[in-house]
């Protein structure tokens, strides 16, 4: 006789008790990253589009520039590992970074003021693009409305959004996003980017190296991630929620006229 699958005994406190609940949990997915032979990393992620965040992840770090930079892809989700071989050469030594990404991301450089300067772009943002952009992000957030602990970011134009990812690191998804576009040849110079999590420092240079114009977060960002978006002439808003945002840096990006009244 087969056994009865057990109930995996969640719980929730209400009403001064302990009550049965079923309910979701995120799935935790590492990720054994191998590259021209060696091992370089464990990324821990979600199990989903693991060829998106890998692909991302080299292409973030500098690696690869295009798809036709691969000699070989192959990722293997059964045993948790990634095998790519790449054109160009590793360096002899890689130094990770532990970045403050949900779970402690990972990079091999830390972003400096040598950062590529987005290009200027004669296109303003206009407000309701950002609020459109944060609005269909919210609506593609399904994981989160059922269990919580995803992270999800999108990029669009002009209020339109082109490309969604989830994952339960912050970082991840931008890698997400620019694995994706590198497959399916998505040009994201000048595009917007809106994120459900905070930014910080290693998220801006993955920004700046994907050429986006504008990061847009549903809450704050860092005093180092401020700066780094001045000196790439990024726009960077935060706390996007019922009908106004704050404007970090670069606010002559948006259209919308400027007061001058004092500082309240």
């Amino acid at each position: 006789m087969k056994p009865e699958k057990k109930d995996p005994g969640f719980f929730t406190y209400r009403d001064n008790c302990l009550q049965p609940v079923r309910t979701g949990v995120v799935s935790e997915f590492p990720v054994q990253l191998i590259v021209n032979g060696r091992e370089i990393a464990t990324l821990i992620g979600s199990p989903h589009d693991l060829r998106f965040l890998v692909a991302g992840f080299l292409r973030l770090q500098g690696f690869v520039s295009a798809l036709s930079d691969f000699e070989m892809f192959s990722v293997c989700e059964e045993f948790g590992t990634a095998n790519v071989r790449i054109k160009s050469e590793l360096p002899e030594r890689l130094k990770p970074v532990l970045t403050s990404g949900c779970g402690t991301g990972i990079s091999f450089s830390m972003p400096t003021a040598i950062l590529p300067k987005v290009a200027i772009m004669e296109d303003k943002v206009q407000p309701a693009h950002i609020f459109s952009l944060m609005e269909d992000l919210a609506i593609k957030a399904d994981h989160y409305r059922s269990h919580g602990g995803i992270h999800s970011a999108a990029i669009g134009r002009s209020g339109n959004l082109l490309l969604y990812a989830e994952d339960l690191g912050r970082h991840n998804t931008f890698d997400r996003i620019a694995g994706e576009a590198l497959f399916k040849g998505i040009e994201l110079t000048g595009a917007e980017l809106v994120t459900s999590g905070r930014v910080s420092t290693e998220m801006v240079a993955k920004a700046a190296l994907m050429g986006i114009k504008l990061i847009a977060s549903r809450t704050s960002p860092t005093d180092m991630a401020v700066k780094l978006c001045e000196q790439a002439g990024i726009c960077l808003v935060g706390y996007v929620r019922g009908g106004s945002f704050n404007v970090y840096s670069q606010p002559e990006v948006i259209e919308a006229p400027v007061r001058q009244d004092k500082v309240r």
